[in-house]
């Protein structure tokens, strides 16, 4: 029998790429990533999915380049769930303590949780997770943990995620038809602050931004508990497409020009330089200035963080928010966000990367794999299974041969 190892898969399943990690569990709780994979995809649309066969496609060339780095074979996986389709919501009920000596149980403390639970959602939503936030003892609020305190009303204050019944079966559908079985669904902003945000930012009270391709999930955190979570439909393919239609250039010479030459700030760029960008249609090149180009990009983000900050502090005020702002996401990484973000907003802001991890941190050390690295870390001690070292079963060394035959076989041509 082959020596097995315990380890963990996580699979972000966003709007423009699939990403996928596996991590072997250390000793005293350490998380080792062994393999990660990429694939680009156009089978969802605002966290959505649109096309099931694209999904599933780039599922299976994720999981595929990161079985072969990692020298395992993918069998089930944590996976994240988002979208604007989500709904989240605070919950507080009250139960009396059933103890004549007026101490509070483990039973107590369930049943006034089942409570809180137990809200009306529509009939089409189901309960993703209910999160606990605190409990109240008669009147006294912020208790971690009433056991064994004396009290006669005990109250639980949960935060509840719901999501559309068939958003979970398409995404369960597409990972199955990879061949990839799901251990559990995690809510990614969840998973992100578990992998960006320190403790002190969630007692003082902080905002995380996961800037995806075609959304930004929010996470509200007061007092060390989850008080809010949201997403708005604007993410990074926005600001693509702002230059695509202004400066008249095809979508992917846009993400190109973005990456490689945008600033969310104009002044961070020389307002003489130009830049050649291709035309529409393949009609040649036009000389643009780059400045011209910040601007647009400027633009967008201000919107961008107008629109989060308002969401975040609909039920929040702002002063109780002393950390300020945290963006991750592939989003982020656009050159000055974070500096727009505060001269906009006026709080301190700063880009947050992934951490609690080891093994082959210098490769998903960026803030695009702030989600999958989260839901390693959220799916630890749940989705720990046994790892089969290479063998040849026809799994992984034939994923591996036929990698590498597609890699080097001639273009086929009529």
């Amino acid at each position: 029998m082959p020596k097995t190892t315990p380890y963990l898969v996580s699979l972000d399943i966003g709007s423009s790429k699939v990403c996928a990690l596996i991590a072997e569990t250390g000793s005293e709780g350490r998380i080792d990533v062994v393999g990660k994979g990429v694939a680009t995809h156009k089978g969802t649309r605002k966290g959505a999915i649109i096309d099931v066969p694209a999904t599933v496609e780039a599922i299976k060339r994720a999981t595929e380049e990161a079985e072969i780095m990692a020298g395992v074979q993918i069998e089930r996986a944590v996976v994240g769930v988002s979208g604007p389709v989500v709904r989240s919501f605070n919950s507080r009920q009250v139960v009396a303590v059933a103890a004549r000596s007026r101490e509070i149980s483990r039973e107590d403390i369930g049943r006034a949780l089942d409570a809180a639970r137990s809200c009306p959602i529509p009939s089409d939503y189901e309960i993703l997770t209910v999160l606990q936030r605190q409990f109240v003892v008669d009147g006294q609020d912020g208790v971690a943990d009433p056991l064994g305190m004396v009290g006669s009303r005990l109250e639980a204050d949960v935060h509840v995620v719901t999501v559309p019944v068939a958003t979970t079966q398409n995404l369960l559908k597409c990972v199955n038809g990879a061949g990839v079985a799901v251990t559990e669904m995690i809510l990614e902003p969840l998973a992100a602050s578990e992998a960006i945000l320190t403790p002190d930012e969630k007692d003082h009270g902080v905002v995380l931004a996961d800037i995806g391709g075609g959304t930004t999930e929010i996470a509200v955190w007061r007092q060390g508990a989850l008080a809010h979570t949201a997403v708005i439909p604007i993410g990074g393919d926005l600001f693509t497409s702002d230059l695509a239609v202004l400066l008249k250039t095809p979508v992917p010479d846009a993400e190109r020009l973005k990456r490689k030459f945008g600033a969310a700030i104009s002044g961070l760029v020389a307002a003489d330089e130009t830049i050649d960008v291709p035309r529409t249609g393949g009609q040649g090149v036009h000389p643009v200035s780059r400045a011209y180009m910040a601007e647009i990009l400027e633009a967008r983000a201000r919107e961008l963080f107008e629109v989060l900050w308002r969401e975040a502090t609909t039920d929040i005020p702002a002063r109780e928010l002393r950390a300020g702002l945290v963006l991750t996401g592939g989003g982020s990484s656009l050159d000055g966000m974070a500096d727009e973000a505060e001269q906009v907003l006026g709080i301190p802001v700063r880009i947050g990367s992934p951490r609690g991890l080891s093994g082959l941190t210098d490769i998903v050390n960026g803030p695009e794999w702030a989600c999958a690295a989260g839901l390693l870390l959220v799916g630890r001690g749940r989705a720990a299974v046994p790892k089969t070292r290479l063998k040849d079963s026809g799994g992984l060394l034939t994923k591996l041969k036929n990698s590498l035959g597609r890699m080097f076989s001639p273009a086929s041509g009529n």
